[in-house]
């Protein structure tokens, strides 16, 4: 039985640090555009802290409550069915900047069910894959089911449009199929129609067809569609190494939209330099480790693929928000985890960190018995016997 342990400090800081950071550049980046827009400077950023709080709140909460109570079935197929009819209750509100990505309630209150997609995906793959542990090569047994419901997810997101977050949820999935050990030809067969459907998302879409030669060159259309590119590149340049200090960023002041939100990367960089962008960087490198370490430590199969889910599904979407700002790939509006401004977002992430803490918190050293319990392939498991023959008698839990 795994010794309960304390839950990683590291990680817990880590994400402390980043949320608060976030806080702080939100208040940079939205003054000149709130104080236009509501007459006080400090509007976004009173928002921004009051979700803050309450994602502490439901990071203590996810960190109180023991994960394992995530498997049953009841939770993961409700999780999902509501997750589904949020996702197309969607379509019943009006666009907001020309898609259908959030459920108001009033004129100040939103929800944007596709943040609560990326958690349901990791419950429900890491259940499922779970229990078909031993089957996981299974086309129709195992692999199909997961696709079904990764594709489900991914075709309401993208219809709202929002091909960045379908990215990301496609990427959760690939990911926990891999860990779980599906097979590659498998994993092909996925991958490729997913590339195709996410080029034919673009060719299908004047807009989107702009913004892709954009991101090709955008100084040829410096004022049309590659207008943001090179204004955050103008940003992040403009920084140097040192940047030009706290608040004191210019890009902000009307040139570059979404400042506080999708591209408050730039303004990191034009305000704290190459240091800050660097430490920033790191700062998700060190989250990335902790998370996998929480994964690989967990006392169980489920834990160990749903920790794995979170920990993809934040860090993916760090790396690309920052590719975006930095025209490493075609601009798609995603926000930063932790640091962008937007309440549904951090109250979801923040919650899911809570679910890996808790994770860590039961961990156990590596040992063969953990490595037993992860293991589908049948030579590793015999190996493992060998090493180990006190667990002769161990048999895998959750199989069929």
């Amino acid at each position: 039985m795994a010794r309960k342990l304390q839950a990683d400090e590291w990680l817990f800081a880590t994400t402390v640090g980043l949320a608060l950071f976030g806080v702080v550049m939100v208040y940079s980046a939205s003054a000149p555009i709130a104080l236009q827009q509501n007459g006080t400077q400090y509007h976004y950023v009173i928002r921004q802290g009051l979700w803050t709080l309450i994602g502490f709140g439901a990071m203590f909460v996810g960190m109180r409550l023991d994960y394992s109570l995530l498997r049953r079935g009841w939770l993961a197929y409700g999780l999902l069915a509501l997750t589904v009819l949020l996702l197309v209750a969607v379509f019943g509100f009006g666009k907001i900047n020309g898609a259908h990505r959030w459920i108001r309630f009033g004129q100040s209150l939103s929800f944007q069910p596709s943040e609560l997609a990326k958690l349901t995906l990791a419950i429900f793959l890491a259940r499922l894959l779970e229990r078909r542990a031993g089957e996981e090569q299974l086309f129709w047994r195992t692999f199909a089911p997961c696709v079904a419901v990764t594709g489900l997810l991914v075709v309401l997101v993208a219809g709202e449009p929002d091909l960045g977050t379908a990215m990301m949820l496609g990427v959760v999935g690939l990911t926990l199929l891999f860990a779980a050990g599906a097979r590659l030809q498998h994993l092909g067969l996925m991958l490729a129609p997913a590339l195709v459907g996410v080029a034919g998302m673009i060719l299908l879409f004047p807009w989107r067809v702009k913004r892709f030669m954009a991101f090709l060159d955008p100084w040829a259309d410096a004022q049309g569609a590659g207008f943001q590119v090179v204004q955050s590149l103008m940003a992040v340049g403009s920084g140097g190494v040192h940047g030009l200090g706290f608040a004191q960023g210019k890009q902000k002041l009307f040139f570059l939209p979404f400042a506080h939100s999708d591209f408050i990367f730039a303004v990191v960089g034009e305000e704290l330099g190459l240091v800050g962008t660097l430490l920033l960087l790191g700062a998700f490198g060190f989250f990335l480790w902790r998370g996998v370490r929480a994964a690989r430590r967990a006392p169980d199969r489920f834990g160990m693929l749903l920790a794995l889910g979170i920990v993809t599904g934040i860090v993916a979407q760090a790396l690309f928000n920052m590719s975006v700002v930095l025209s490493l790939v075609p601009t798609k509006g995603i926000p930063l985890p932790f640091v962008s401004y937007g309440g549904t977002s951090t109250v979801f992430m923040l919650f899911a960190v809570g679910v890996l803490l808790n994770i860590s918190q039961q961990g156990t050293a590596l040992n063969d018995l953990t490595m037993l319990r992860y293991a589908s392939d049948a030579s590793v498991i015999a190996n493992a016997r060998r090493r180990a023959p006190v667990v002769q008698e161990w048999q895998p839990e959750g199989r069929g």
